[in-house]
């Protein structure tokens, strides 16, 4: 869609991250403590838990999520999963659907390069030993890199619980603390003042060429602070991830002229490049205040892509129904005032890049289908748009469709 400006409309791509909606087809062939993730179902379950009384700590009642649930959140649950999803029952009154995903994983790269365009082609390297999971020659990496004799951990572990269950053996030894989990990463958890944290920065940096030859999506910076039982990580994480194998949209906008806006983690995900503003900060209510400034702010035919990561991080990973339900009901409030900030020929589409069911068994992501929410402002509102089964490929295609970029990928576009 064009302005008297001649450049496309503006687009919004906004990641909600691990807010499935259940449904994938080949989720049988993924697993959480060796249970398939057939029949998870993030928000679905999330609002079956909520109309039980089963998610009252710091909220109460069903799941109220009105201004993405006009767009068409419940209907996208059912079409994705079949299931009713108690207070989410709203006639839609926006482009709805749900989107499947083809690369073979559940991970955050995955998920975003597919949105983005560019599906994973290749299998990413994991390490499945619960401990001892680094090979040696990888540990002695690390170690040289670090300047120490040897590291910390070197097993599963939730990042929360190895800070504390090790941090003053790192305060007493100075070795870096390295762990991983069920996805393809590596993270090395330092204290931002005593190790320090450009050096916990440059050790990353340093060693991520080597993991990404091996497969492996993201070597992740975890700088905490404090002191033996009152350890907190900071905001100064830093994921080192493996660049896309081709270009995806934000290259195809870039190279187009048109000014890319990147909020939260989005940067890190896609290796910086194509980005020409950078929008951080100390959590998901910073991150959507840069969202809604951009709305009053970004220009014409600009393309703003923005992750809010605290659903998967704070209440997904940690099986936490009730906060991921406050999550999602702030969200859907801050969304609210973000969209009636819109103009005319603006697209927006909420979506997500893989669940993160807290009622299922294990904390690992879970396989789903994700909503695919929003639509194109007119004077009018934004008009009824039911765009069925559609792949994380489209996404990409339909914000390339409605900003004039060239057609490239394998999406396909559903505005």
């Amino acid at each position: 869609m064009t302005t008297d400006s001649g450049l496309a409309g503006r687009a919004f791509l906004i990641v909600m991250d691990s807010a499935g909606i259940g449904g994938a087809p080949d989720a049988a062939r993924f697993f959480n403590d060796g249970t398939p993730d057939t029949g998870a179902n993030t928000i679905g379950h999330i609002a079956v838990e909520c109309a039980a009384g089963r998610a009252e700590t710091g909220r109460s009642g069903p799941l109220r999520m009105p201004t993405l649930d006009a767009l068409g959140l419940g209907a996208a649950i059912r079409l994705a999963s079949g299931l009713e999803a108690p207070g989410l029952d709203a006639t839609p009154q926006g482009l709805w659907g749900a989107a499947t995903e083809v690369s073979r994983g559940k991970d955050t790269p995955s998920g975003h390069w597919e949105l983005a365009g560019v599906p994973v082609p290749w299998d990413w390297h994991y390490f499945r030993a619960p401990v001892n999971s680094f090979p040696p020659d990888l540990v002695a990496l690390v170690a040289r890199a670090a300047g120490t004799e040897g590291i910390l951990g070197n097993c599963h572990a939730p990042g929360t619980a190895i800070i504390e269950r090790l941090g003053a053996e790192h305060l007493r030894t100075g070795w870096p603390i390295c762990y991983t989990s069920a996805d393809s990463v590596f993270q090395i958890a330092a204290h931002e003042e005593r190790f320090g944290l450009d050096r916990l920065l440059q050790l990353c940096r340093e060693i991520a060429p080597e993991l990404h030859r091996m497969r492996v999506g993201r070597v992740i910076a975890r700088p905490f602070v404090g002191e033996p039982g009152h350890f907190i990580r900071t905001p100064n994480r830093r994921d080192f991830a493996i660049a896309p194998p081709a270009a995806a949209i934000l290259d195809r906008a870039q190279a187009a002229g048109r000014a890319t806006h990147a909020i939260g983690k989005i940067g890190d995900i896609f290796s910086h490049r194509g980005i020409d503003h950078l929008h951080k900060g100390k959590d998901d209510a910073a991150l959507m205040d840069h969202l809604i400034r951009l709305a009053d702010e970004a220009g014409p035919g600009s393309l703003t892509f923005a992750n809010f990561v605290e659903f998967d991080s704070l209440y997904g990973h940690r099986r936490d129904v009730a906060g991921y339900a406050r999550a999602l009901e702030w969200f859907d409030g801050r969304a609210g005032e973000f969209m009636a900030r819109l103009r005319p020929g603006d697209l927006v589409l909420f979506t997500a890049d893989h669940g993160n069911d807290p009622t299922f068994t294990g904390t690992d992501h879970t396989r789903e289908r994700v909503p695919v929410l929003g639509g194109i402002v007119s004077a009018a509102g934004i008009g009824l748009n039911p765009v069925g089964q559609v792949g994380y490929v489209d996404v990409a295609a339909s914000v390339a469709a409605h900003l004039g970029l060239p057609d490239q990928g394998p999406g396909r576009s559903f505005l």
